[in-house]
């Protein structure tokens, strides 16, 4: 068995997953994932809401039966102990070349409603940079400040959910109507559509060893799931009955276009603030991100986590200046959301069913010896 061995002073509460489920699926993904839903599912877009996540919570009940079956390990060690060294770590390079697309996912839409909506002159390099610089400062700091920056990540970012009330103002209810005029089809294909948006869950794979109370794991994720449901519920009604099918379809960050039409006596162009504020808000998901992939890294190789933090965000950076415009965003975007469909919400199902398998072999041939 390769277990991992698990610094006792980088362990942590089983409560603080929920925020670091809530901090990790909330990131760019809300900024315009109504329009991407509403061209499967229109007005029945929030059924397909509800549809991803009882997706999510499958999953991650799945997840943790494979997880409890090798308590000491993460995702990585449980492939390299049903599959071997060899195969396990070619399966592992997949996993952490996700976490790596992922990462370069969230920076590249950033940098582009940043140079949209805030400084349409400032080099995306620049903000490129920013953020490399911001989280391998908070990456080396170890795996409890990065739990410190989901839990006031979470809480400081509280009152942009009120600033979204103001729109319910102009909000239009006749726009949800007819409920369940889709098909079942479209409603998958919305909720299918969700998957670039709600991942970030996953974390759980690589985080679980560090969690004290492992029995009391599981309820505080699907806590957190359920919380980030109420959140995405919450923003694409507020959508729906704003917008006409016609103007949401073609809105690139419907979200944004709600904060622009905010007035506050005492402020204007608060979408402007809320833009920069996000950088807040996506430092976790950036954090862990490049936290899962070293921890795949360093079960291959011996590497210092400032090494390895240096030479994958170099490799980032590399890529920011490969993907440049907003339709090789986009472009980026479509593939990336096809590749973690199948790490998200296909392959813990696999291995689950290969784990069990594995299981049922050992006990025979215990049994017989």
């Amino acid at each position: 068995m390769d277990k991992l061995q698990v610094n006792p002073t980088q362990t942590f509460n089983a409560p603080l997953l929920f925020f670091i489920i809530c901090s990790t699926q909330i990131g760019v993904g809300i900024h315009g994932f109504q329009s991407i839903i509403y061209r499967d599912a229109k007005q029945d877009a929030w059924i397909s809401i509800i549809i991803s996540f009882i997706a999510a919570h499958i999953v991650v009940y799945i997840i943790f039966k494979v997880l409890e079956l090798y308590e000491s390990n993460d995702i990585y060690g449980v492939n390299i102990n049903l599959f071997g060294k060899y195969l396990g770590n070619l399966i592992n390079l997949t996993y952490i070349v996700y976490c790596g697309l992922a990462y370069f996912a969230i920076i590249k839409n950033y940098s582009d409603v940043i140079n949209t909506w805030v400084f349409p002159s400032l080099s995306a390099s620049f903000i490129t940079i920013t953020l490399l610089i911001t989280v391998s400062y908070a990456f080396t700091g170890g795996l409890r400040v990065i739990i410190g920056v989901c839990f006031f990540s979470f809480f400081l970012s509280l009152w942009i959910l009120v600033v979204l009330l103001f729109p319910i103002e102009y909000s239009n209810i006749n726009y949800l109507l007819p409920v369940l005029n889709n098909d079942f089809k479209s409603l998958l294909k919305g909720a299918y559509s969700m998957t670039l948006t709600i991942v970030g869950f996953e974390i759980i794979n690589t985080i679980y060893p560090y969690v004290k109370e492992k029995n009391k794991a599981q309820k505080y994720v699907h806590l957190g799931l359920m919380c980030t449901l109420a959140i995405y519920l919450f923003v694409m009604l507020v959508t729906l009955t704003f917008f006409s099918g016609e103007q949401l379809e073609k809105s690139i960050w419907a979200t944004l276009s709600l904060f622009s039409i905010v007035r506050l006596p005492f402020l204007e162009r608060i979408e402007l603030i809320t833009v920069c504020y996000w950088m807040m808000i996506i430092l976790p998901n950036l954090c862990f991100f490049v936290w899962s992939a070293y921890r795949g890294v360093s079960r291959m190789i011996n590497i210092t986590d400032k090494k390895f933090v240096l030479i994958f965000s170099v490799l980032i950076f590399i890529g920011s200046l490969i993907v440049k415009t907003r339709i090789e965003v986009h472009t980026f975007n479509d593939y990336f959301g096809n590749y973690a469909f199948y790490i998200v919400f296909i392959y813990p199902i696999f291995i689950y069913f290969i784990a069990l398998l594995n299981k049922k072999v050992f006990k025979r041939k215990a049994g017989r010896e």
